[in-house]
């Protein structure tokens, strides 16, 4: 769908040395999206509306929901099977029911929510391989890479309030960005549009040169949803957690850090 709000305007106050006068600010739109797989309810999360369908098949992908799974549709939907009582805020992911059965998770998600411990680097290992060899990109590229990518990033110019998260090259070419104001959000939407068009790297065999930058700090969500992904390169600007950076290691997968005014920390692999 398109044509939703995502920024909504109000009038504020604004201080400064001169003084408070009032004027209108814009502001991000924040609402819940209730993603369903094959009727089943699997998540609710917080996010800004747009690029709906590419969030919701992107968690299923990140999150294993599909093991493999094709989508055969995506749909918004609601009570009584009219989407507009949910006012396009619920979808629902088919496979056919060819995806296992899922699982209801519990609570809303949010930037914290992803697995936690040993436990959760032990169910990664189990259903993701380690990137075998993946083609290098030059430490040069990685460190202009937010600098590329901020030109790209409209509604965070607009309202400073949302995280960008975007796919490039070897040679620092940006390919594909989406914002949203959960940094995990922008992360499945640009993942749930690659599967869409059935550009998902392969990490089996040789993964070409493709990385992804994130606005926000890299925790251990941020590497599983870019090792599902086949994305073998994760560039933030902020710090990494210490599980995303065992996670990385464990991946084979470039961990970049505060990569910001041409600098940049390696922490993986």
């Amino acid at each position: 769908m398109t044509g939703r709000q995502r920024v909504e305007q109000f009038l504020v106050r604004r201080l400064d040395a001169s003084g408070t006068r009032r004027a209108p600010d814009e502001v991000i739109v924040e609402e819940p999206l209730a993603i369903h797989l094959d009727g089943t309810l699997v998540a609710t999360t917080m996010r800004t509306p747009g690029h709906d369908f590419e969030l919701a098949v992107g968690f299923c992908h990140t999150e294993g929901l599909l093991a493999g799974a094709p989508v055969t549709a995506c749909r918004y939907c609601g009570p009584n099977g009219r989407a507009v009582d949910s006012d396009f805020n619920t979808v629902d992911v088919h496979t056919g029911g060819v995806a296992p059965p899922p699982a209801r998770r519990l609570g809303t998600v949010s930037s914290s929510c992803g697995l936690c411990g040993s436990e959760a680097l032990d169910g990664l290992a189990a259903r993701l391989d380690p990137f075998l060899d993946p083609t290098p990109i030059d430490p040069a590229v990685l460190v202009a890479v937010p600098d590329a990518v901020r030109p790209h990033q409209e509604l965070f110019a607009r309202t400073g309030g949302v995280h960008a998260a975007a796919l490039f090259d070897g040679a620092g070419t940006v390919l594909l960005v989406r914002e949203d104001i959960g940094r995990h959000n922008a992360v499945d939407k640009v993942v749930g549009r690659l599967l869409l068009d059935g550009a998902l790297p392969d990490r089996h065999r040789n993964p070409a040169a493709f990385g992804l930058f994130v606005s926000g700090r890299a925790s251990l969500e941020m590497v599983q949803k870019c090792w599902a992904a086949g994305i073998p390169n994760l560039v933030s600007v902020s710090a990494p957690s210490s599980l995303a950076v065992t996670a990385a290691r464990a991946a084979n997968l470039t961990l970049a850090g505060f990569v910001r005014d041409g600098r940049a920390t390696i922490y993986a692999p």
